[in-house]
């Protein structure tokens, strides 16, 4: 049975690596957990961290992370959908939002709870998901402010998400400048600015952060210690917070072409015959019992590098051992280390095991 597995000790230390960061820079910053997929065992070790902000985009993960702790600061890290309303206001103390009509719905619902819901107001900074158009944000904030039960909480901005933009000095700045125009134009403090994920953690290591800045989400960098900017691992953290373990339950030596009449494959795919393809080439194959159900192996790597991924199925991956210098068995275990994307696949999975190293 393939599983994750989850190293604590790894994880321990690049929380504290980035609570360094920001404490150091006077800077607040919550943990986003929506790669956990709700995995109860997993938040666990996130709280244990001493963790006192989550942010996640699913309402049931935030539920969990209420049942083990209610005085965790949840944040719903979306528009908030129109029949979601009730729940949002119920378990996420903080949402992010775009639109006035769904921020009186949230302060009726406040109002019915007996709550203060706090809202982070979303700009379109470039990267063209979420946000309030900046021409329009003045009068955004003006039609919100008498709302009852709502507490503006702050300004902030998604960046690298959907279109690959990056979080500059410069973009910092102008969301900085939006902070300055606000609190000029009504005579408030914004207490938070939030200026994005992982992503923007190399400005930080640069000191290229405008000082208004001062709110970061953070969960691609905490369990895989990426630079976002070069995609390499950051001098100081692990980049094997999790791995994947798979068995092998097959070895057999096969042609490296399929011999046949081709057709549409199960997944969709179509084997392209090499004019000049050898059909006496072999290989060592091994078979492991996981597949695209549970994963894409694109975002997976063979800590073997002498290991190769051939494909997979829908339950199976088949991988070329030829060359490695190991003597694998049948029942023997393959590592892997994963990728974001692959963490995401395989923690959604009701089909992978979840453990603690």
């Amino acid at each position: 049975m393939a599983f994750v597995k989850l190293y604590r000790k790894k994880l321990e230390e690049n929380y504290t690596f980035l609570n360094n960061i920001f404490e150091s820079r006077n800077i607040e910053w919550g943990v986003v957990t929506k790669l956990l997929c709700g995995n109860k065992i997993y938040l666990k070790e996130v709280i244990a961290l001493g963790v006192k902000e989550m942010h996640d985009s699913r309402i049931s993960n935030l539920k969990k992370i209420k049942d083990l702790d209610p005085t965790i600061q949840t944040v719903y890290i979306k528009p908030p959908a129109k029949r979601s309303i009730e729940k949002i206001v119920h378990y996420a103390d903080v949402s992010f939002n775009t639109e006035i009509y769904t921020i009186k719905m949230l302060s009726e619902e406040a109002l019915k709870q007996n709550k203060v819901h706090k809202v982070i107001i979303m700009i379109e900074m470039g990267d063209l998901r979420e946000g309030v158009m900046g021409e329009e944000l003045v009068e955004f904030y003006g039609s919100i402010l008498s709302l009852p039960n709502i507490e503006i909480l702050g300004i902030g901005t998604n960046l690298n998400c959907l279109s690959g933009i990056m979080p500059t000095q410069d973009k910092l700045i102008q969301l900085s400048l939006y902070k300055q125009l606000i609190e000029a134009k009504f005579n408030i403090n914004i207490p938070w600015v939030s200026g994005g994920t992982s992503v923007a953690i190399p400005l930080m290591l640069k000191n290229a952060r405008p000082m208004a800045v001062n709110h970061f989400r953070v969960g691609e960098a905490l369990f895989f210690g990426k630079d976002l900017f070069t995609g390499e691992t950051i001098k100081g953290m692990h980049n094997d917070v999790l791995k994947l373990y798979s068995e092998i339950i097959e070895i057999t030596e096969k042609p490296d072409t399929p011999t046949g009449e081709l057709g549409e494959s199960g997944v969709g795919n179509t084997y392209v015959m090499e004019d000049d393809a050898d059909l006496g080439v072999t290989s060592l194959r091994a078979i492991l019992d996981i597949g695209l159900l549970d994963m894409q192996p694109q975002y997976i790597e063979a800590d073997d590098t002498d290991i190769t991924i051939v494909d997979a199925s829908s339950d199976m991956l088949v991988i070329d051992i030829t060359s490695s210098k190991k003597n694998y068995k049948i029942g023997d275990l393959v590592s892997f280390k994963i990728q974001y994307m692959a963490a995401l696949y395989l923690l959604n999975s009701e089909y992978i095991e979840k453990t603690i190293g």
